[in-house]
């Protein structure tokens, strides 16, 4: 990836598997961070399927802060190419759409059908004010940010000349990018205080998008049911939902679900892989949580 590279004798790219342990993140990491959504407080896998291309893009920048977080805790110079990378690609998912104006009347609906729960006597008020609060907060991050997401980072020709090679196989080899190459000799924490300032104006995005998921998945009604087959339908009677989840015991982790969903129907097809790594049918019974979320 970097031609005549010579890695610096920092740590190897890859955490040790005999230590089992990563790099915490810098405490100074651009926030609010979640728990990853394919991780659960019991042994259960978490999938997760979108019902529309908005919520779709808010997951696939969840993901994207959270490979950022990663990568920016860790010391190598590969590792923070990573980093500046994933900043790219965010900057791509989130120039697609007009997002930050989506965030910004997602986040005002949700605080306007929360502030007359203030009068309600069976609400926990202290709760309920620090998520109105957050909701706020978040607004007027959203309402400060000026131009689209990253615009600031678009307008920086160094890291645009980076962005331009990345996208070519072998593109950032020392003789393409020798600045670029030079800087990833610098002192890890040189590196990753550039990066987190390069990461900063994409902190009220990420607290909008944190924000907007969360609400959405607590929002949700689960229950048990069981994959016939292998396979699973639900009529949705009507309703509108916006994100599925299916939650899946660890023994079953061999069972990969395939969802899909319109308007009137969600289906839930379990397959396995063969040996050259192919989905197959499944002909067992699967049992599973299925959770329904819209706000």
């Amino acid at each position: 990836m970097h031609g005549g590279f010579r890695p610096l004798p920092e740590r190897a790219i890859c955490p040790s598997p005999a230590s089992g342990q990563r790099p915490a993140p810098p405490t100074d990491t651009i926030r609010p961070k979640r728990p990853s959504a394919r991780s659960t407080d019991t042994d259960l896998i978490l999938y997760e399927y979108p019902f529309n291309e908005r919520i779709r893009t808010l997951l696939r920048l969840e993901d994207l802060f959270d490979r950022l977080d990663y990568f920016l805790g860790q010391e190598h110079p590969l590792q923070h190419h990573v980093a500046i990378t994933t900043i790219f690609e965010i900057i791509d998912v989130a120039g697609r759409a007009d997002l930050k104006t989506d965030l910004i009347k997602e986040l005002e609906r949700q605080r306007q059908a929360l502030a007359p729960l203030r009068a309600n006597p069976q609400i926990d008020q202290d709760a309920l004010s620090a998520v109105i609060g957050e909701l706020e907060q978040g607004i007027t991050a959203l309402n400060q940010t000026v131009g689209k997401a990253g615009q600031l980072l678009t307008d920086n020709e160094w890291l645009t000349s980076i962005r331009s090679r990345a996208i070519i196989p072998g593109g950032t080899c020392e003789f393409d990018l020798p600045a670029y190459y030079a800087w990833q000799h610098r002192p890890a924490e040189d590196r990753r205080a550039d990066i987190l300032k390069w990461a900063r104006p994409l902190t009220s995005l990420r607290m909008g998008t944190t924000m907007v998921l969360r609400l959405l998945r607590e929002s949700g009604q689960s229950g048990k049911v069981i994959a016939t087959g292998g396979s699973f339908q639900q009529m949705l009677s009507g309703r509108s939902y916006q994100l599925m989840q299916v939650y899946l015991d660890e023994s079953l982790l061999a069972f990969i679900p395939e969802m899909s969903a319109n308007k009137y129907m969600l289906w839930v097809r379990f397959t396995q892989q063969d040996g050259d790594m192919r989905p197959r049918s499944v002909d067992a019974d699967i049992p599973f949580l299925l959770k329904l979320c819209n706000f």
